[in-house]
């Protein structure tokens, strides 16, 4: 086989949402599983929001480690929900919604990935999981914060409407986003409530917005692996935005590379 063929394994972020009959479903967003696929290169494995079940103890811990073992990328979704406050030391405001079995699932894989050097790609939610994972807290409501606009969408029937570009953001000079995007301003689109507040000690800005310095890009710096998050949405339409694709094209190559390294001896043995 051709190596430079090699579809990596990138495992995906779901939530546990009721169904409106009295059940729950473990759903990911379509357009995360096809931005994975068609901008990633990859097979999508979706992991469910089962945290609370599994307990944290160490043998959760093994199993986190070894899932992480079979992945060659980790992607953070977007989702209406909200990172219970609790986990960085807040009380729950009204007019939030909370999804605590992706908290329970999504906090400890993010510092296992981030720590093994698994390839981390967190987008909106996601953002805001990693900062929180790593320590930090969050504004609940930025439209209520002095000085910061209202960064939600319109709500538009028309989705199109919703996703399209709202505001520019500053990329910062030198960081990892620069590198990527070779441009220091760049328009994105802005379907949040909650940002970052207090950022977390191991974390770096890479984007702030513009109008009103909401932070809209991090990086890990002294992650071993590809570490980034977005707080807009750049798997909409990925394909058609240059943007999204020089992103989701580092993310893509850093699984490549994870792929590769753990298939050699594999290989190696086969030959």
């Amino acid at each position: 086989m051709d190596r430079s063929l090699v579809r990596p394994l990138v495992g995906i972020s779901a939530c546990l949402k009721e169904n409106g009959r009295g059940g729950w479903h473990h759903t990911v967003g379509e357009k995360y599983v096809q931005a994975a696929v068609r901008a990633v290169g990859a097979l999508p494995v979706l992991i469910p929001a089962v945290g609370p079940e599994l307990g944290d103890d160490a043998a959760t811990t093994d199993a986190l480690d070894r899932l992480l073992e079979t992945l060659d990328g980790v992607l953070l979704t977007g989702s209406p929900s909200n990172v219970e406050p609790r986990h960085y030391g807040k009380e729950s405001r009204p007019g939030t919604a909370h999804d605590a079995a992706r908290d329970a699932t999504t906090l400890p894989l993010i510092r296992h990935a981030i720590d093994r050097g698994v390839p981390l790609f967190a987008i909106c939610r996601g953002l805001q999981e990693v900062n929180v994972a790593l320590g930090g807290s969050l504004h609940q409501h930025v439209h209520e914060v002095d000085g910061r606009r209202d960064h939600r969408s319109p709500k538009s029937p028309d989705i199109d409407v919703n996703y399209a570009p709202a505001h520019d953001i500053d990329v910062v000079e030198g960081g990892l986003l620069h590198r990527l995007l070779g441009e220091r301003r760049v328009r994105v689109n802005s379907l949040h409530a909650q940002g970052v507040d207090v950022l977390a000690p191991r974390l770096r800005v890479e984007a702030t917005c513009c109008e009103d310095g909401q932070v809209e890009a991090l990086s890990v710096p002294d992650a071993p692996g590809f570490a980034l998050a977005l707080q807009w949405h750049p798997e909409y339409k990925a394909l058609e935005n240059p943007v999204s694709m020089k992103v989701f094209g580092a993310f893509a190559a850093a699984c490549r590379a994870r792929a590769t390294a753990r298939l050699a001896p594999m290989r190696a043995a086969a030959e």
